[in-house]
């Protein structure tokens, strides 16, 4: 053992701390530390009378030179027990620790001596520097008791620095049992309890792939048990006549080829035939009709009274609307659902029920055809839009140089009227001028981008921008025929403008479930938005359904889409409202109802408030063309 007890001695005055360990007795350590006393006392006095004899038991085992004068070293102490004592003296105060006195080098001295000096490091802490005194002492009494409770056990050098770190700061009792954890952090190991999950892991995966089984189909259990027939030696057959001896001599490369499992089929020459053969039959009175159709149900046709019309009364839900009947009667697509629709404001689109028609093809001057009244039509018929020299390669051609613009695409998500989330994604578009006309020239030049403040951060393509500073960029790439993203750019949530502010609102009274939703447009917009998409994804495929306004119901998705051709910037807010039973059975439970909104908008400037600008004023390096935004994850629930 290195050291057995620690403890802390004033030079004038009785001891201010002992620490020892759980087996060495408090009585012995404090006879060692009164012998200690007794040491230092007898040297004191021979120091001050040159002529006087030191205690002849304490002076014949002290070390070195001038024992105890000067600031560290060690001492052997006792008569009968004799300890060895490391001592250094800060201050005043000595900083002992206390181990036996073996003379056959089984006692570590010099871990002795290093866990004191960690002591003294605990102490100098504690105390804010050198100057030690028993009044700083008595203030971090319980923090040094712990601290040097932990050293006596032995601690390293990451342990002790976090522990010294941690002594005016958090409590020291969370070091006590933070021996692993502590250097495990420092270190950057990984503690059991976070490798265990993986252990549990593996051995779960390994327990259930070895209880797995796998079930084969009959069929390849079946050409299996065929291989293994013809793979399996024949038995030995009966000893065949001296004359038939030569003749299996001669063929037995014939019959290893077909044993062979993998060898080619003779199906395979033979014709094909229908399934079961159709093979005729010498019976006169059957045919082959007769017997294609045997085994086969062939089922009744329905009574006379099921090809009538049905009537299906639409009650209990506010009134009788009266029906629909659905027949053989004449009347049109338009007649049958008119009382539907009126019956519930809409909510049933014709048009699912009627085949899609192909558009007939225009004639005469319509699309780029027109383009080619001028002087310069090709003589040609029908060479619009080919060849060169046309006029759609005029069309493209007709860029006076590079064009950006910016896309932004906003997401938003309403809680009832609150504002849970929102963000905004940007993107630079750069359009050079075609390879045809621009050639081998690169695209180069300077610009600014303006309007920055609510920019979280901003992503450089680097390998064709490059940031000059001061919200200068520098482009430089070739030509290309599609547009090139060469900025992208988030704002911050709390300062991305919303376009349109949504409110879904939901009440379930016994078995009617009532959906609405408000919506308002932002009036700081320069533009209205126009057809804008709500849809709102029902819980159940409805039975009855009573929609204000007009809509349309897909019940494959189970949604309901409203087309508004324009929201007003300013004026009342605008509703939509959706009304439809549900099944008695899921009143307990939570119906989840959730509302989507698709729009997009153009305009000469960006929503966000970014603005791209020359490098310098008067100089046309880039034409802006009308920027663009779309509606993301735009949400309410």
């Amino acid at each position: 053992m290195s050291c057995l007890a620690l403890s802390l001695q004033p030079a004038n005055g009785s001891d201010i701390l002992l620490q020892t360990r759980e087996w060495f007795p408090p009585s012995r350590a404090l006879g060692a530390l009164s012998a200690f006393r007794h040491t230092r006392h007898a040297f004191a006095a021979s120091a001050k009378n040159p002529n006087a004899v030191p205690d002849d038991a304490y002076a014949a085992e002290s070390i070195g030179d001038d024992p105890l004068a000067a600031s560290s070293g060690q001492v052997i102490v006792g008569v009968e027990s004799r300890y060895r004592i490391v001592y250094r003296l800060v201050n005043g105060i000595y900083v002992l620790g206390i181990t036996v006195a073996d003379h056959d080098n089984s006692v570590n001295v010099f871990e002795c001596i290093h866990i004191v000096n960690q002591a003294v490091s605990v102490v100098v802490t504690a105390c804010r520097g050198v100057d030690v005194t028993p009044e700083k002492l008595s203030r971090k009494y319980a923090e040094i008791y712990m601290a040097l409770d932990i050293v006596l056990r032995g601690v390293s050098n990451i342990r002790l620095a976090a522990m010294l770190a941690t002594l005016h700061g958090e409590s020291i009792a969370k070091m006590v049992h933070s021996a692993v954890d502590t250097e495990n952090k420092i270190r950057g190991a990984d503690t059991w309890s976070a490798v265990e999950i993986h252990s549990l892991e593996q051995q779960a995966a390994i327990d259930a792939f070895s209880g797995t089984r796998f079930e084969l189909p009959a069929e390849t259990l079946q050409a299996g048990d065929e291989v293994a027939a013809a793979i399996a030696p024949a038995p030995a057959p009966a000893p065949a006549p001296a004359e038939n001896q030569d003749e299996a001599q001669q063929k037995p490369e014939e019959a290893a080829a077909e044993k062979d499992p993998f060898a080619a089929s003779d199906a395979i020459n033979k014709p094909q035939d229908l399934a079961g053969g159709f093979k005729k039959t010498k019976d006169p009175s059957a045919t082959d009709l007769t017997l294609a159709l045997a085994g086969l149900e062939v089922t009744t046709l329905p009574p006379p009274e099921a090809t009538q019309s049905t009537q299906i009364n639409v009650e209990g839900f506010e009134g009788n609307y009266g029906g629909v009947e659905f027949g053989q009667e004449q009347a049109s697509i338009g007649e049958a659902f008119e009382g539907f629709n009126d019956a519930w404001g809409g909510g049933l689109d014709p048009s699912e029920f009627v085949g899609p028609s192909k558009a007939p093809k225009p004639q005469g001057l319509g699309g780029l055809e027109l383009l080619q009244t001028g002087p310069d039509a090709a003589t040609k018929p029908g060479a619009a839009g080919s060849g060169a020299g046309t006029p759609l390669d005029n069309l493209v051609t007709s860029m006076k140089g590079p064009e950006m613009y910016i896309s932004e695409e906003i997401s938003a998500e309403f809680r009832e009227s609150l504002l849970a989330r929102v963000g905004l994604m940007g993107v630079v578009y750069l359009r050079t001028l075609p390879p045809k006309t621009a050639g081998d020239k690169e695209t180069e030049f300077s610009f600014r981008v303006e309007g920055t403040s609510a920019v979280k951060r901003f992503a450089l393509q680097s390998s064709r921008v490059s940031s000059l500073g001061n919200g200068m960029f520098h482009v430089r790439t070739a030509a290309s025929e599609e547009p090139i993203p060469i900025i992208k750019y988030s704002l911050l949530p709390r300062l991305t403008p919303l376009p349109l502010r949504v409110r879904l609102i939901k009440r379930h009274t016994g078995s009617l479930l009532s959906v609405m939703i408000q919506y308002a447009s932002n009036p700081d917009l320069l533009t209205p938005l126009t057809d804008v998409t709500f849809i709102l994804k029902l819980p159940v495929d409805p039975t009855l359904l009573k929609l204000s306004p007009k809509a349309v119901l897909n019940r494959t998705e189970k949604e309901v889409r409203w087309l508004i051709s324009e929201i007003p910037l300013k004026g009342t807010p605008g509703r939509l409202r959706a009304r439809m039973p549900v099944d008695s059975s899921e009143g307990d439970e939570e119906i989840e109802v959730v509302g989507y909104v698709k729009f997009s908008l153009q305009g000469a400037q960006s929503f966000s408030g970014v603005s791209l600008r020359p490098a310098s004023e008067g100089k046309t390096d880039f034409y802006e063309v009308s920027h663009k935004l779309e509606s993301g994850v735009y949400m309410c629930n």
